[in-house]
């Protein structure tokens, strides 16, 4: 049985939609103008890393929740974060609710803040969009299958959370984002066939339009691999799990900026909507973000260029990338086939 994320597929004539702003009908505008811009074959702006920008401004890190806690201590620099990728062009930013899960935060000792923690994450995006002048950007919820990493690596640890435990989780979050105002969902490091498909489910049961963004690595024999580490999965075998769910939008996340292109050529094989292109730079050391050899905003936006040629229309940055990266892509954001503004 084919389950379908999005109840009109690629069309966005039918989107379910709630928000608890008064200016939802702009909201909505934005919504349609995003995609119809998508249909054109227009390109547009992701933000950037919202966890390690949090970190590369003093914000502490919690063992295992890493930036979720942020929301409720910090949300001014939370806020400020979102205003500043909003100003240098994004037109979608993405709530703190990347690791706010029940099951996650409870590691934490924080599931009682659960809900909390989340509405904060949602409020800070939906703040900085009011006080931007700019209603038609939309709000992502993160949602992903991630569980704790052991202190010093960047090795997670697959069984702290069941399955049954975390699928709960998901749907529980995934409902709170939608009704909390998220424009759509955005499943982030897809790379666990196991756990996969939990965060596909609970997307689906929202109605809310889903991008899915799946996470690469180079294999020692050069293949391409999905990311999860000592676990060999061809990275074609991990995405084909999109001829199961109706996504809106698919793409490459958390993945260094050279592989992106490989990643691309292999996901088109699979998807034919839009594609999405958000790389990391430096890596995990949990429960720190290390800032070593982050690529230059320039460097980022050739190597966008180059994923524009191949189809990808939603560029952003990942981990490590900050708003600096995002002004960089600005001047992209065009129609791809005629070449204009």
């Amino acid at each position: 049985m084919r389950i379908v994320a999005c109840r009109s597929g690629h069309r966005h004539d039918a989107i379910p939609v709630c928000h608890n702003e008064t200016n939802s009908a702009a909201i909505r505008d934005g919504i349609t103008m995003t995609y119809t811009r998508l249909q054109a074959g227009e390109v547009r702006l992701l933000d950037g890393a919202t966890g390690t920008e949090l970190e590369k401004r003093g914000v502490p890190m919690s063992t295992n929740a890493w930036s979720g806690s942020a929301s409720l201590d910090h949300l001014d620099t939370l806020e400020r974060i979102h205003r500043d990728y909003i100003d240098a062009g994004a037109d979608i930013i993405t709530a703190n609710t990347y690791a706010t899960s029940r099951a996650l935060l409870e590691l934490d000792g924080l599931g009682d803040q659960f809900e909390a923690i989340n509405r904060a994450a949602v409020r800070a995006a939906r703040q900085a969009r009011d006080r931007s002048g700019r209603p038609e950007v939309l709000i992502a919820g993160s949602l992903s299958h991630r569980g704790p990493i052991a202190t010093g690596s960047a090795r997670p640890d697959s069984g702290a959370i069941g399955l049954d435990t975390m699928a709960e989780a998901l749907r529980e979050q995934a409902q709170l984002l939608r009704d909390e105002g998220c424009d759509l969902l955005l499943l982030e490091m897809m790379y666990d066939p196991a756990r996969m498909p939990l965060v596909f489910e609970a997307a689906a049961r929202t109605g809310l339009p889903v991008w899915a963004g799946f996470s690469a690595r180079r294999g020692e024999d050069g293949s391409l691999l999905g990311f999860g580490p000592g676990d060999d999965i061809p990275f074609a075998q991990l995405v084909s799990i999109l001829h199961d769910w109706d996504v809106d939008a698919a793409g490459i996340m958390h993945t260094p900026a050279n592989l992106i292109s490989d990643a691309l050529d292999s996901l088109r094989a699979t998807f034919d909507g839009p594609l999405m292109a958000y790389p990391d730079s430096g890596y995990f050391k949990s429960l720190h973000w290390q800032f070593e050899d982050v690529i230059e905003p320039r460097e980022l936006r050739r190597y966008a260029e180059g994923w524009i040629e191949q189809g990808a229309q939603v560029l952003g940055g990942c981990c490590g990338l900050s708003p600096e990266h995002i002004a960089a892509l600005a001047p992209l954001k065009r129609d791809r086939r005629s070449g204009t503004s």
